[in-house]
């Protein structure tokens, strides 16, 4: 974490941030999805990183106002 984020009162800072985090998290738990050969592991680490896409587009949408709950 930065020292913008930890400093900041903007969401918008501190939601780039997360988001960052996410896309890092994601690509790990893809990443080990070559590294392990056991299924019921393989099928967790395939929802967690579907499960982070979903959070990340919902901070995403939050940022661009698209959702009604998200609209200034």
């Amino acid at each position: 974490m930065n020292t913008e984020t930890v400093n900041s009162s903007d969401p918008e800072v501190h939601s780039r941030n997360i988001q960052q985090m996410l896309d890092e998290l994601i690509t790990h738990t893809r990443q080990d999805l070559d590294r392990v050969v056991e299924p019921r592991f393989q099928a967790l680490l395939e929802t967690t990183a579907e499960v982070l896409t979903g959070l990340k587009t919902a901070f995403r949408h939050y940022g661009e106002g698209k959702e009604k709950a998200w609209k200034r």
